[in-house]
């Protein structure tokens, strides 16, 4: 992996062992805890500038899934890349490193599937959520699955993410819509996919997206969205980006609709890296929604 630097990512990650594998995690400050979980193909750098806001008053702990980011990449034989299996390894890490107090859960895009999915098994634990461009429930409905998305899962789709870091590369550039991002960033964003081999994940990823009922992984997708009436109570921060070409309207009124008392900000000129194109906003909405 090409080093990123310090002044961009200015932690020290820890590690936790998950059956052989190195798990990277951030784990800064002291305090209530914050739980970020990031999606695909970002890693915990998304995340970075609401860690370094965060950590004066609250212990922020951010995972980097196995494949993602600072974590190992194991090749198919020695992990499952599975909606189940990253579920399962967030619950080993928070059984490890937080297991009793109340969180606040911080998702965006594959983060959401995967923290609810773990918070609608503690739903005692979660204290706050704030949400950022994601889903926690099937497609909605007359929602097409995103042609890129199709493409990728194709076999020449897989051809160009894992030769060229073609999914990697293009987010950087289609996911942000305030301004481009600099070239030090977009480097700091790839840095982790630097090769085919360390690039499985972000493919494996779009592939195991669950459509049917039928697909691997749908079942815990349906559970997750059957609970989330568990959270209609809980305090909850909706920072959308409505230029997103994925997580779109239709997602944003699934969120509304599951959680109709949350307090919902939209970003009219902001796309899928809602929290990269307004920086400023977001750390100032989540550190008022916290009362800090």
């Amino acid at each position: 992996m090409r080093p990123v630097p310090r002044h961009l990512y200015p932690f020290d990650g820890q590690r936790f062992d998950r059956d052989g594998l190195s798990m990277h995690y951030l784990d800064e400050g002291e305090g209530e805890p914050v739980v970020m979980v990031h999606g695909n193909p970002t890693w915990s750098f998304y995340y970075r500038h609401l860690v370094e806001a965060l950590r004066p008053t609250h212990r922020c702990i951010v995972p980097d899934h196995i494949g993602m980011g600072l974590s190992d990449k194991p090749g198919d034989e020695r992990y499952r890349y599975t909606l189940r299996s990253r579920v399962e390894d967030l619950t080993r890490l928070l059984d490890a490193v937080e297991p009793e107090r109340p969180v606040t859960l911080v998702v965006h895009d594959w983060g959401g599937m995967i923290g609810m999915a773990w918070a609608a098994e503690h739903v005692e634990r979660i204290e706050r959520l704030v949400i950022m461009n994601t889903a926690a429930f099937p497609l909605p409905t007359n929602r097409a699955f995103h042609l890129p998305l199709r493409v990728t899962r194709t076999p020449v789709g897989g051809l160009l993410v894992r030769r060229f870091n073609a999914f990697a590369e293009a987010a950087t550039r289609l996911c942000v819509t305030r301004a481009p991002m600099s070239e030090e960033v977009r480097r700091a964003y790839t840095a982790p996919y630097d090769s085919p081999s360390n690039r499985i994940a972000t493919l494996r990823f779009v592939q195991d997206i669950p459509l049917r009922p039928t697909d691997p992984g749908y079942d815990i997708v349906a559970h997750t969205a059957e609970q989330l009436h568990h959270f209609e109570d809980t305090p909850a921060l909706v920072l959308w980006g409505e230029k997103d070409f994925v997580f779109d309207a239709p997602f944003l009124r699934e969120w509304e609709r599951h959680l109709p008392r949350a307090a919902v900000h939209r970003f009219a000129d902001c796309g899928h890296y809602v929290l990269e194109d307004a920086t400023d906003e977001i750390v100032a909405e989540v550190k008022r929604f916290l009362g800090v």
